[in-house]
């Protein structure tokens, strides 16, 4: 058997096997040359490939640099050919799917749920997103090889209320100063000027490409060919009303006989300290979820719990698609069709703001109106076909998320996987000692 293992036909056919395999997968067949690399490296071995390793070393040992050398550069490549395939960390940090997901989870996300979708720079440095280590400007990749759109076949495809991370789709342009904001917003509340001529505030304005955008986690609340609509915060698919989800909250006001809510009562709720917001002596406002509600209810001193909605009749011009024409808020929204491929819309000029941004940047179409007359790629356009799925993604924490209520649909180009489980939590509003959420710990993202 031993024989067997270490013969160097035997290791050609196991390692040229799995890369055949691996080469099928991907369906880019000029991939197939690397065959050749493999069998020279265990059989005709005429190139030195592990360059930085002595050829014909003394008594076929290598020196302890070179050893640790060499096992950086295995790690290295078997983690970013895992992350890149297979699956990716991931943290929370910020509080929009509570309390579904907690800030401070740290979570695993599977590429092969939906396919691993191919790097469209694939030339970056390891482990790091878009930028690099100790800078707030400096690229972490070249764009000199650029590769289109290709997802390789995976175990599923998204699915309602599945957990998603996705490349955020307002994120192909950055104001470098306030990346943890929408660039576009910036420019509908100071100006497109502004934004551009005040470097101070703002900072450079650069652009990414989609899969250098920042990641974010949401809920799959409607998938391609869905109709959503939201009534007083509730929100409708198909008709029907969504599932609700135990992790579930919005905004609640919580009124009291004027003492205090118990803190040690919060934190048993993980209502981290930045969420608690006090009004009065006797009014505070909680994120709550439907369990939290009746635990705070059943408190001698709380007198009532209201939950915060917005009129319908009251518009928000941050809400998408932000037109006169679709006067939504965060609360009551739609009803709203999601893009399907191959589905054609009529275009006129008052449901042009909700396909202008796909049209545009995202199926990188040229998009022109004058006189009130539509013009794609040059031509009089009155309809459009879509070439690629879109989704609809709202956070659990529905008064306190950055969601498509703001930003829109997201293609399907976007996707990066699936939420799996989490392996590890850390509550940061505790000291170090009880910072690990023990109770979370491997537990499956629902």
């Amino acid at each position: 058997m031993k024989e067997i293992l270490t013969n160097k036909w035997f290791k050609f056919a196991i390692v040229g096997l799995i890369y055949l395999l691996w080469v099928i997968w991907i369906g880019s067949y000029l991939w197939l040359i690397g065959l050749a690399v493999i069998f020279d490296m265990y059989v005709s071995k005429k190139v030195h490939w592990a360059f930085w390793k002595k050829k014909n070393a003394p008594d076929g040992k290598q020196t302890k640099v070179v050893e640790w050398v060499d096992a950086i550069i295995f790690a290295v490549i078997a983690a970013t050919f895992i992350r890149m395939f297979f699956i990716e960390a991931y943290t929370i940090p910020t509080s929009s799917m509570e309390k579904s997901m907690l800030i401070g989870d740290y979570l695993f996300v599977s590429k092969t749920s939906y396919g691993p979708k191919l790097p469209n720079t694939p030339l970056s440095f390891p482990f790091v997103h878009h930028t690099m280590p100790l800078s707030k400007t400096k690229k972490s990749y070249v764009e000199w090889i650029k590769n289109p759109y290709k997802r390789i076949a995976g175990l599923g495809k998204v699915k309602n209320n599945d957990v998603v991370v996705f490349n955020f789709p307002e994120g192909d342009t950055v104001a470098v100063n306030v990346q943890n904001q929408s660039y576009y917003q910036l420019v509908r509340s100071y100006g497109r000027d502004r934004v551009w001529q005040e470097k101070e505030t703002f900072g450079d304005i650069i652009s990414r490409p989609v899969d250098k955008r920042e990641n974010y986690i949401k809920r799959c609340v409607g998938i391609a060919g869905d109709l959503i609509e939201l009534k007083d915060g509730q929100l409708f698919v198909n008709g029907k009303e969504q599932q609700h989800f135990p992790g579930m909250q919005y905004d609640n006001v919580v009124t009291t006989d004027g003492t205090g809510i118990n803190k040690r009562m919060l934190e048993q709720m993980n209502i981290a300290e930045e969420d608690r917001h006090v009004y009065s002596n006797t009014q505070y406002l909680f994120p709550l979820t439907q369990e939290n509600e009746q635990k705070l209810k059943a408190m001698k001193n709380v007198s009532s719990i209201k939950r915060t909605l917005v009129a319908a009749e009251n518009w928000d011009q941050n809400i998408f698609p932000y037109s006169s024409k679709y006067p939504w808020n965060v609360d009551n929204f739609g009803p709203l069709e999601i893009p399907k491929k191959g589905q054609t819309v009529k275009l006129t000029i008052d449901n042009l703001p909700i396909y202008q941004r796909i049209i545009d940047l995202y199926e990188e179409n040229e998009l022109k109106v004058k006189d009130s007359i539509i013009y794609i790629n040059g031509a009089v356009a009155d309809s459009y076909t879509f070439k690629m799925d879109y989704y609809w993604m709202m956070g659990d924490n529905r008064h306190n998320s950055a969601d498509s209520r703001y930003w829109g649909f997201v293609p399907e180009d976007h996707i990066v996987g699936k939420a799996v489980f989490i392996w590890l939590s850390l509550d940061k509003d505790q000291p170090f000692y009880n910072k690990i959420r023990w109770s979370r710990l491997f537990s499956l993202v629902h």
